[in-house]
This record gives structure tokens, C-alpha cells and sequence, in this order.
């Protein structure tokens, strides 16, 4: 059984579909790219037979008829967290709370960074938007520094391309040669639900709406824990 992700979820995927198979269920080969790529080859009619994307695409690939909309099922909750370089090879640690105060906080950090490092993914989409929102646009300028698809930002700090850097906290954690100020403060937080679907161009739909099913059942939620990643409330799943 084929499935295709972003690359946010691609460590959490390999342990989820390991404890599907050792539950008697379907192989399930994820390949992981960029979450933009993923959503464009999905598009284009790419046989899989499950998709996890954040879920906005995951919406937009059911209204193109690409996935079963009846199948959209949110997994996990992603936060945003800022990084700097910590000038070692030691895997960056979860941290103990937010990185700033507050909102204004968070401003103060971008204008005094020389370069900031963000996503090509839905955290870096939501960042750009809210420094639109703040009116710092013009000021940050080329100061923004856009990754690469498929290369996370803690690679960028570690490589000393970027002095800030914003991206989901379960791609920060155990990157080595960056440090983890915190997730961002609830004024201004940028969470990510990300979700699976049966693509219509399954070859077994219904095996594949097994594994999807045991992916959200608590069973797993200690392994979605392990990652960083939180489980969607009832509001966010509506």
C-alpha cells in the first residue's frame, strides 16, 4: 500500500504504519516530500492510497476529487516553535514552554534578526500572513529566508544560512545544531492540524480506511506524544 506525506509528519508516519503492521494490518510504503509537492503530484491524479497533508490541502484535494472527503481524519496538532543555532552537534531538546512572552515579544525578535528563517509548509504560509498582519513586511524584506521544499529551517540554522528560525516544533526536536526557544505564545501561536484521507485512486480503499482508522484511535496517541505532536480537540476536528 503506497502513501504519500510532507515531510513534518515523516518520522511520525514511519512509527504509526510500524505499529499498524505489528497490529495485523496493511504495509504501508510513505514516501515524504515536500508538503506543496505532495499536494500538486496528489493533484495530478498520482496513484496512492493515502494521504497525509495538513488539513487545508487535505480540503482542497477532496473538493478536486482527489481524496474521499468521508475519509478526512485529523491525527495530530502541530505547533510552531523558534530556533536559533546552538553552535553544537547535540540533538535539539523539547522545550520547557514558549519561546516569548507575548506577541509584541515575538515582533522584537524578527526586527533585531538579521535573517529569519521559515517554512515552505502551512507554519511558513501562516508566518509570512502574520508579519503581513503586523505591518513588517517592507521592514523584514529580504531578510526572510524561505527553505527550501523538502529542507527543514533547523538544517539552515545549523548550516548558519538563517539566525531565527520558525517551524514546527516536531521538526525541531532532535535536529542537531539548533536550540529550541520555545513554541510561539498563544497571541499569536500558529498550530497545524494535519490529517489523513484515502485517496480515490486507492486500489483498496477499504483496507486502506483500516489503517487511517487505527492511525486516529488512541492506541497510537503515546507514539504522537513521543514526536511532539498533540491530538486535535473536538473543535479542531469539526
Amino acid at each position: 500500500m503506497r502513501a504519500i506525506s510532507s515531510m513534518a509528519t515523516r518520522r511520525l508516519l514511519a512509527d504509526l504504519v510500524t505499529a499498524a503492521a505489528d497490529a495485523g494490518l496493511p504495509t504501508v510504503d510513505v514516501e515524504s516530500v515536500g508538503g506543496v509537492d505532495a499536494e500538486t503530484r496528489v493533484a495530478a491524479g498520482e496513484p496512492v492510497d493515502l494521504v497525509f497533508l495538513a488539513a487545508g490541502a487535505l480540503r482542497r484535494l477532496a473538493e478536486g476529487g482527489r481524496v474521499d472527503p468521508a475519509t478526512v481524519t485529523p491525527l495530530v496538532l502541530s505547533q510552531t516553535a523558534v530556533a536559533v543555532a546552538s553552535g553544537t552537534a547535540e540533538p535539539a531538546e523539547p522545550p520547557a514552554g514558549t519561546a516569548f512572552a507575548d506577541a509584541a515579544s515575538v515582533r522584537g525578535a524578527l526586527r533585531a534578526a538579521p535573517r529569519i528563517g521559515y517554512s515552505t509548509g502551512p507554519s511558513g504560509m501562516a508566518l509570512v500572513r502574520l508579519i503581513a498582519d503586523w505591518g513588517l513586511g517592507a521592514e523584514l524584506g529580504d531578510r526572510l529566508v524561505q527553505a527550501r521544499p523538502g529542507v527543514p529551517v533547523a538544517r539552515a540554522l545549523a548550516d548558519g544560512d538563517v539566525d531565527l528560525g520558525f517551524q514546527q516544533l516536531s521538526e525541531l526536536v532532535g535536529a542537531p545544531g539548533v536550540r529550541i526557544l520555545g513554541t510561539m505564545p498563544a497571541d499569536c501561536a500558529i498550530d497545524t492540524v494535519f490529517a489523513g484521507a484515502v485517496a480515490t485512486a486507492s486500489a483498496d480503499a477499504p483496507r486502506a480506511a483500516r489503517v487511517l482508522e487505527f492511525l486516529a484511535s488512541d492506541e497510537v496517541a503515546p507514539i504522537k506524544s513521543r514526536h511532539s505532536f498533540g491530538i486535535p480537540t473536538a473543535d479542531l476536528r469539526g
